[in-house]
């Protein structure tokens, strides 16, 4: 079938054809008139519920990006690879550079807001000749990337409830590696609960968690405000150190400034949510910028108050909880108690977070195997008609994920290098996507219109873009210290290429003749 300069399928429509019905008293399932065109442009039935609003894709993005509470929980990373002063330089650099990345997608999420999200872009905005195979990776990783994602949250949480009871038991608590496992399936098995018999209830819900998202910042920054001693501070601002034994600034901030960007990843979240906001076009872009500026000053502003109240960072390293900030607590409210209840906010933001994990990972496996990308992919892209959600989909990913635990109890080395794919992955789809809108633009090439554009600074805002996402894939794969052996290695590259080797073997084999992209479903729509 072909496509005219690669992206957009030209159907010949009769006069009555040329643009999609509007029906003004719209139901709930059909959202606005503007949602139905894009939904006709794009060749989709309506399947899902439009039921999410300006607020709820907010809390949605703000809580699943947590990044005032990543800081917390990833600062061993920050410690290790700049200390206090490091930290805080390198989270401003990855903020300042990752806010190109949200605003070029949130211009191509207004362009074309469907579930799919990058390899639906990728399908439509690549060069004739390799859309369909570059989409078919990029939907791939996207998979990989988003169950990591789950996993992640999902371990994150599990390890803080260790941490928690291993400070409240001290003396009768033995750590073995099959806790965390177990808790790990809990947490996801608990997250896929609330996305079946509470899904049409998520938007409120997601509004609920912006609120303790918000309120839960204030409870643990008074806290370390009041009670953590004060040091001046060029203390802070000056203190700039390599634990990591690279001998190398140079090398030492990039590394930093990716475990910062994990705070940052993950803005396409919503994205992949698209068909179940009402007027997606206009909010979904909305929420993924205002999340940038809400989440980017809430973690400012907490960096620099960890910063602030660490204290000795050997000493907190080193502290048998797992986790720094939960060592730095305890050191600031002398209460085990305390320290208990601050942990615990923190643990249920990240539970959220995985609940929305768990969202939108399901709607991408969803959109991918409706259009063949995935194997078993009628089974995959069924809705389940009672609570209208991808009930086949959420089940898959929770073997997965589950399946990945396991890994755990044999190697944690193992299971963190499986874990760390995620910020490759995604950072993959998103340097895919945004060329191949650049390479449109410079051959003046046509592209769908949006309801929210940065105008002429668009090409700019995608250059720049580009290379930030580029600078921060290739240290992914980097290891934290200089000094590596088989536990402390970064393993993901390898692991990130044999995935993307089984994903072509599987579409040499069998792929290539089902999956076309949903390019060839895309429609022309008339101006």
């Amino acid at each position: 079938m072909g496509r005219e300069d690669g992206i957009m399928l030209d159907v010949q429509q009769s006069t009555a054809e040329k643009t999609p019905s509007m029906d003004h008293s719209s139901s709930q399932k059909a959202g606005t008139a503007q949602d139905k065109q894009d939904m006709w442009r794009a060749g989709r039935d309506q399947e899902l519920n439009r039921n999410f609003r300006f607020l709820s894709v907010l809390g949605f993005t703000a809580v699943l990006m947590c990044t005032w509470e990543a800081v917390l929980f990833g600062s061993s990373y920050g410690l290790t690879n700049g200390g206090k002063g490091g930290m805080i330089y390198t989270y401003l650099g990855g903020l300042a550079g990752f806010s190109f990345v949200i605003l070029s997608m949130a211009e191509m999420a207004s362009m074309a807001p469907l579930s799919g999200g990058q390899y639906h872009w990728v399908s439509e905005f690549a060069p004739a000749s390799s859309q369909a195979l570059l989409s078919y990776i990029t939907g791939w990783i996207c998979v990989l990337g988003w169950h990591t994602g789950i996993a992640g949250c999902c371990y994150t949480v599990a390890n803080m409830m260790v941490g928690v009871i291993a400070i409240n038991y001290p003396d009768t608590y033995n750590y073995e590696p099959w806790h965390v496992t177990l808790l790990v399936i809990a947490v996801a098995l608990v997250a896929l609960m609330f996305n079946t018999f509470l899904a049409q209830k998520l938007p409120l819900i997601e509004g609920i968690i912006l609120i303790v998202h918000c309120f839960g910042f204030f409870g643990i920054l008074i806290p370390l405000w009041v009670l953590s001693p004060k040091i001046p501070a060029s203390e802070v601002f000056g203190s700039i150190e390599d634990r990591g034994g690279w001998g190398n600034n140079g090398l030492s901030y990039p590394i930093l400034a990716v475990t910062n960007d994990i705070s940052g990843k993950g803005p396409d979240s919503a994205v992949h949510m698209a068909e179940e906001i009402r007027d997606a076009s206009r909010v979904l872009p909305m929420g993924m910028v205002w999340t940038l500026i809400l989440n980017g000053s809430t973690g400012f502003v907490m960096i620099v108050t960890f910063a602030f109240c660490v204290g000795d960072i050997d000493k907190v390293l080193q502290s048998e909880t797992g986790f720094p900030f939960i060592q730095v607590f305890l050191n600031a409210t002398g209460s085990v108690s305390a320290t208990t209840g601050m942990t615990v906010v923190i643990m249920i933001m990240q539970f959220c977070a995985a609940i929305s994990n768990v969202a939108t990972t399901s709607r991408q496996i969803y959109s991918f195997a409706r259009d063949k990308g995935l194997p078993f992919s009628n089974f995959l892209a069924k809705i389940n008609p009672t609570f209208t959600v991808p009930l086949n989909a959420l089940c898959v990913s929770l073997v997965i994920v589950s399946l990945l635990s396991l890994i755990n109890i044999g190697s944690s080395v193992a299971f963190n290098a499986i874990m760390s794919l995620g910020t490759a992955a995604l950072l993959s789809s998103y340097i895919i996507s945004i060329t191949c809108v650049r390479i449109r633009r410079w051959r003046n090439q046509p592209l769908p219109p949006a309801r929210w554009s940065m105008g002429k600074f668009t090409p700019v805002c995608d250059t720049i873009s580009i290379m930030v996402l580029l600078v921060i894939w290739i240290f992914s794969f980097f290891p934290l210290t200089k000094e590596v052996d088989p536990t402390t290695m970064n393993w993901s590259a390898a692991i990130f290429g044999g995935v993307v080797v089984i994903s072509l073997g599987y579409y040499v084999i069998y792929a290539r003749r089902v999956y076309k992209g949903p390019v060839t479903r895309v429609k022309m729509i008339q101006q």
